[in-house]
């Protein structure tokens, strides 16, 4: 079997591939696009770090392609989608660059409040001016931490030890998991408010892109220091550039950019208040040799027929196993993201059921599938079937699973849980159907629908009227969104009635606000499967 190593990983790990019986590692670095077409050919396996693109069209000239293994945790230059309708598992390291990206992140701290870089820079220049780079303390001042995962949690550590007041804005962060940190819990209104210092470190999502805008500096103090080692996108760099010339952001020190490599007449570049690095959070010695030989032995596995750990399309189990629970893995991920999307952000429990055949299968897979569903929108790349419940554990949520040997009226049934901290209850439920065992949801919130589990969904409640199901028709079809399916349900005639509809294309944002708008519409969720 032969490994691609397409981007440069720690030697120790392409030694350690070379020394498995029957494997043949094939070292390419720096190949072009076309190259690599060329090179993927007859491989089993690929190894990348983040500068090699596997595209979809790369899979498709890789009929043997078995597993692409990322030395790091994001994974934006492979494409997921394709490589799992291809059968192919694609791994990270969600661990490995952890301390590096907090020390680095801490960095750019100390550089925005002591201007050492500059500093140095006029001393090779020749000059000796000790007044143009007076700086500030850390100590006592107050850190912003948007986003208290892994990496966030180690940037407070190091701000406590330095004498800082943490406040945290993580939606999804349970209070007794802050208060066990000792950071104190915000909003993100009252972090931009209060914090001498901020520090971002979420996932990209469609909810986090440009969560830092012009309306979020126009809430922070003057002389705010800002910092992004995370992702680039969730600082909107132009609100950015503006704040840092007029003075309300007094520093910045950025680590990542929404295009990279940053270009050359950027203005970022000619600021003298911003720190730039060329996304080094990871460019450590430990954190490479760790990713490297981390993703070497996961990959190895995967070609002996061992177990799959790290992986972010599907869970860690043999293939064996995986070919008879890969539709439930399917359904519970499903599950899991709609219950996410149409609960409140803050919930304390995440509950899990299971009903007939599912009891006497492997449901600690499904389950992982159901939590890292859930999770897929909160933590984005970091999250995966091997770390969701560490995850889920980080947000002061508990996991609850029953398999129930009540009759449920299925032959299989999941039902998938939220619950509040007041109680309240938000849910779905689902079940496979056909020869082809296709996912799909019988039930949200109490009433029954019956919907496929896939593409773009909108879930309505509403009062049960005349017209309902024609005036949601005109609002779509005005906007040429095309209905490909529909459910409704209902209690009793004239109380509340419940709408699903699937569509092909995602409304705008005139034609959801048209739909909340309508009197009768109680609650209006879109859904992304």
């Amino acid at each position: 079997m032969k490994v691609l190593v397409a981007d440069k990983i720690s030697p120790k790990g392409v030694a350690y591939l070379r020394q498995q019986p029957g494997i043949e590692v094939v070292e390419a670095y720096g190949s072009s696009p076309e190259k690599v077409l060329e090179l993927v050919k007859d491989v089993h396996a690929i190894a990348v770090r983040s500068e090699t693109k596997i595209t979809a069209e790369v899979l498709a000239a890789a009929p043997l392609l078995k597993v692409v293994g990322r030395a790091g945790v994001g994974v934006d230059n492979v494409d997921v989608e394709a490589a799992t309708e291809r059968g192919v598992v694609v791994m990270n390291t969600p661990a490995g660059n952890t301390i590096a990206t907090a020390e680095l992140t801490f960095t750019h701290l100390l550089c925005g409040a002591r201007p050492v870089p500059q500093a140095a820079a006029s001393m090779k220049a020749g000059q000796w001016d000790r007044k143009s780079f007076s700086g500030i303390e850390l100590f006592r001042k107050t850190l912003g931490i948007v986003g208290l995962g892994r990496i966030g949690g180690e940037v407070a550590k190091r701000a406590q030890a330095f004498g800082m007041r943490v406040l945290a804005y993580d939606p999804y962060l349970a209070p007794s998991r802050a208060k066990a940190m000792q950071v104190e819990a915000v909003t993100l209104d009252e972090l931009l408010q209060q914090s001498d210092y901020i520090t971002v470190h979420m996932p990209l999502t469609d909810d986090t892109k440009y969560m830092i805008d012009e309306a979020a500096f126009e809430k922070c103090k003057k002389g705010l220091r800002i910092f992004n080692c995370a992702r680039g996108g969730i600082i909107k760099e132009a609100a950015l550039l503006e704040a840092l010339k007029s003075g309300k952001v007094a520093a910045a020190g950025l680590d990542v950019f929404e295009d990279e490599p940053l270009a050359k007449d950027h203005p970022f570049r000619s600021m003298p208040n911003v720190v730039l690095t060329p996304h080094l959070g990871a460019s450590t010695a430990e954190a490479q040799e760790s990713v490297g030989i981390e993703i070497a032995e996961q990959i190895a596995d995967v070609l002996n027929g061992g177990v799959i750990r790290n992986a972010v399309n599907m869970p860690s189990i043999d293939a064996a196993a995986l070919k008879v629970l890969g539709p439930y893995l399917d359904l519970g991920a499903k599950l899991g993201t709609l219950v996410q999307q149409i609960s409140p952000a803050q919930i304390a429990t995440l509950r899990i059921t299971y009903w007939g055949k599912i009891v006497d299968l492997d449901a600690n897979a499904i389950t992982r599938a159901i939590q890292r569903g859930y999770l897929r929108r909160i933590s984005g790349d970091e999250v995966n079937f091997v770390n969701a419940p560490v995850l889920l554990e980080r947000l002061g949520l508990r996991a609850e699973v029953t398999k129930s040997t009540s009759d449920s009226g299925y032959t299989e049934l999941a039902r998938v849980e939220a619950v509040t901290p007041e109680g309240t209850t938000f849910s779905a439920s689902g079940t496979l159907i056909g020869k082809g065992n296709q996912p799909r949801i019988v039930e949200i919130n109490g009433r029954e629908v019956e919907v496929a589990a896939e593409g773009k969904l909108l879930v309505l409640e509403n009062v049960d009227q005349p017209g309902m199901v024609g005036d949601i028709g005109s609002i779509l079809g005005k906007n040429n969104v095309n209905i490909a399916d529909m459910s409704l349900s209902r209690l009793t005639p004239g109380g509340t009635a419940y709408m699903v509809v699937r569509v092909d294309t995602e409304p705008s944002d005139g034609a959801r606000q048209a739909i909340k708008g309508h009197p009768a519409i109680k609650m209006a969720k879109f859904v992304q499967l």
